[in-house]
């Protein structure tokens, strides 16, 4: 018995690009948390200037490499995934053309055409080219634009260092009596920033999405600074 493929959406050159510009957006907002969390606690911790300067080098070098090398893993998986499925697809036309052919005439009429302009269509279509017409309705899969997991890696990375150089450029430039203050103001308007741009990107209301991600590098930030006073007061 054959396997049915799962159908999923045909993913146009506008939409590819807007999940790119999604991706951009959450790798620069990790980059703001996740280092902004890191230099407020160890601002908690000592007024060392230096301790600052290496915590924040150390965290961007490994901020990035942690996202280009999880990016590249996950998006070179999705592409084993997406070049396995084509390859099947490849060798069930070559085995089965017929019952092939009755599949993409069951797929046109389930998209709500009718018998005879599902088959007219169907027909068409695979005598011009039965496998680009099966890998566009059955796998929603262009095998002329596979996810790349470099550029996946190389965006990562460049989202997530333009995130983290805002805390960073901000707990240096401020005086060290408001670095907090500082770095707080800083990271709440560059989240507020992501919270609108992810909002207009997926269509959602922004002000939900600026509350979720204030709200979660606010507690990260708090979180944080607690454990590094902890650190300062007890002298460890």
């Amino acid at each position: 018995m054959r396997k049915i493929h799962r159908q999923e959406p045909h993913i146009a050159s506008n939409r590819s690009t807007l999940n790119w510009l999604r991706a951009a957006v959450l790798g620069a907002n990790d980059g703001i948390i996740s280092l902004s969390g890191l230099l407020v606690g160890v601002a908690g911790a000592t007024d060392s200037r230096s301790a600052l300067v290496t915590a924040g080098v150390a965290g961007l070098i490994a901020g990035g490499f942690s996202m280009a090398a999880g990016e590249f893993v996950s998006v070179s998986t999705q592409r084993d995934s997406e070049q396995a499925l084509l390859d099947k697809e490849r060798q069930e036309l070559e085995d089965e053309p017929e019952a092939e052919l009755a599949e993409l005439i069951s797929l046109y009429m389930r998209k709500g055409l009718s018998k005879h302009t599902a088959t007219t269509v169907a027909t068409e279509l695979t005598n011009r080219d039965a496998y680009a017409a099966h890998v566009d309705v059955e796998l929603g899969i262009d095998p002329a634009d596979l996810t790349n997991p470099w550029q996946a890696a190389m965006a990562s990375v460049v989202a997530f260092l333009a995130g983290a150089l805002i805390p960073f450029v901000a707990i240096l430039v401020v005086p060290t009596n408001m670095r907090i203050v500082g770095t707080f103001v800083a990271v709440i308007a560059a989240l507020l920033f992501t919270g609108v741009t992810s909002a207009k990107l997926s269509g959602t209301a922004p002000m939900r999405a600026c509350v979720r991600v204030v709200l979660g590098g606010i507690l990260a930030m708090v979180v944080t600074y607690g454990v590094g006073v902890l650190f300062r007061t007890s002298g460890v």
